[in-house]
């Protein structure tokens, strides 16, 4: 088959050559997307990470595609209902990072908890030991809020009990049996904010979670939370988020994402944000209470490894008949 891989970095386009002999494979450093197509168009296999957008324009540009694996577990970056309307399938990586994001989820929990960049930065700017200002918090017997208690989620919450940490958490679809057996609760949306000292977010990006956290309810967060986000930057409304920062409502933040973040990366081809939503970004990176990081949560070898082998293994399955993690649009 002929196989178009985007996003590739560093040595993997000989894995993927090496994985996938016996077919016609081209790898490209760059994203797809409307503007920025490939030549040949005559590809079967599209490949890509979520750094492209594979909307329907790009599908309707590839004649031949039958298939699109997705390098990730989200798929917010390709038009399901346009492939399903062509009958291509859509497969994704769906457990390759729920340790890993639940780790660097922490990590940001503990860098502010701990104030470590300001430590570091102090000592690097005054040459001296000097603890003003740097008075953290301790997570034991704090209670921390998870929304959506899917792979990721369920990881968070196991390394907040580590932690001595009570763990309150919502879902839309609430799983009573994972609950009784990870030793957690459930509760509603607007409860878990008003009670919990950390919240973490962990849903994917769908149309129903877009602005899960806006400006309606930001104001039930228990004033000083600290907010993480390693999902997605749409599922919280960036004016409620600077609002709730400026106000006091939310103490810190750990954002691995921002919304509408595309013309934040290198190689985008133009900007695809408001001058509005640009100025909010800004205004967020320079906060000394915001920690931003850029979308780095699953940026680990192990992850990396994970997603080559099981992005191979989609392929392979696809070209004996048994495809494997496929997705479906949502009804």
């Amino acid at each position: 088959m002929k196989i178009a891989f985007f996003n590739i970095r560093g040595d993997e386009q000989g894995f993927y050559e090496q994985a996938l002999q016996g077919n016609e494979i081209d790898c490209f450093a760059e994203s797809i997307t409307s503007d920025r197509l490939p030549l040949k168009r005559d590809y079967e296999v599209l490949s890509v990470f979520t750094d492209s957008k594979v909307d329907a324009s790009v599908i309707d540009a590839l004649p031949n595609l039958k298939i699109i694996a997705a390098r990730s577990t989200g798929f917010d970056h390709i038009d399901l209902n346009k492939a399903e309307e062509k009958g291509i399938a859509i497969v994704n990586v769906p457990k390759y990072g729920e340790v890993t994001v639940a780790e660097f989820a922490f990590a940001l929990i503990l860098s502010i908890a701990k104030k470590i960049i300001q430590s570091d930065i102090s000592v690097k700017t005054s040459e001296k030991f000097n603890r003003e200002g740097l008075t953290g918090f301790d997570l034991e017997g704090k209670t921390l809020g998870i929304i959506g208690t899917g792979h990721i989620g369920v990881s968070a919450i196991k390394i907040g009990q580590g932690f001595g940490m009570n763990v309150l958490a919502f879902d839309a679809f609430p799983n009573e049996e994972l609950a009784k057996t990870n030793g957690f609760t459930y509760t509603t949306l607007e409860d878990l904010m008003s009670k919990s000292d950390v919240v973490s977010l962990h849903v994917p990006f769908l149309p129903t979670t877009k602005h899960l956290i806006h400006q309606k309810n930001i104001s039930f967060f228990k004033r000083g939370v600290t907010l993480i986000n390693t999902s997605r930057g749409e599922i919280v409304e960036s004016e409620a988020l600077l609002h709730g920062l400026e106000t006091g409502i939310i103490g810190a933040a750990g954002l691995d994402v921002l919304e509408n973040e595309e013309s934040l990366r290198i190689g985008s081809v133009q900007p695809s944000e408001s001058s509005d939503q640009q100025t909010i970004n800004e205004k967020l990176i320079a906060m000394n209470n915001v920690i931003v990081t850029p979308h780095n949560a699953s940026n680990t070898k192990e992850a990396m490894d994970r997603i080559r082998q099981t992005s191979v293994d989609n392929i392979k399955a696809f070209m004996s008949s048994n495809p494997q993690n496929v997705v479906k649009p949502k009804e």
